[in-house]
């Protein structure tokens, strides 16, 4: 009985580790976002899972955050009509809102292609 204990007491242990060698590569992975009252973001769709479209964007918005409270919930006020509700902080992404794109004046030229020579 007591070889019995000692192998099941092993596996558990092992578990364990196993358990928490993969929470500390999973929390690792995972990018953490920091949030300032009056940022503009954007918030994340999930209900567009059930009408999938390629070129529809998952992302709404943009929102005003009011208040970041701990543990990664965040209040956000929507600026059209002034409601404001709580979301969990990963479902914002930051809002670009002066990007520029850089345009280039470079004219495109057709490339001159060269016959492989012959041998």
């Amino acid at each position: 009985m007591n070889e019995h204990d000692e192998l099941r007491r092993e596996s558990y242990e092992s578990s364990w580790i196993y358990k928490e060698r993969l929470k500390l590569f999973h929390d690792k992975t995972i990018a953490r976002k920091t949030f300032e009252p009056n940022q503009k973001v954007l918030l994340y769709n999930s209900r567009l899972h059930m009408f999938p479209g390629k070129l529809r964007s998952r992302w709404i918005g943009p929102f005003v955050v009011k208040v970041v409270y701990p543990y990664g919930t965040v209040e956000i006020e929507n600026p059209e009509n002034g409601k404001s509700f709580k979301v969990n902080g990963q479902r914002l992404k930051p809002f670009l809102e002066h990007f520029d794109r850089q345009e280039s004046s470079d004219d495109l030229v057709d490339p001159l292609y060269q016959d492989a020579p012959s041998e």
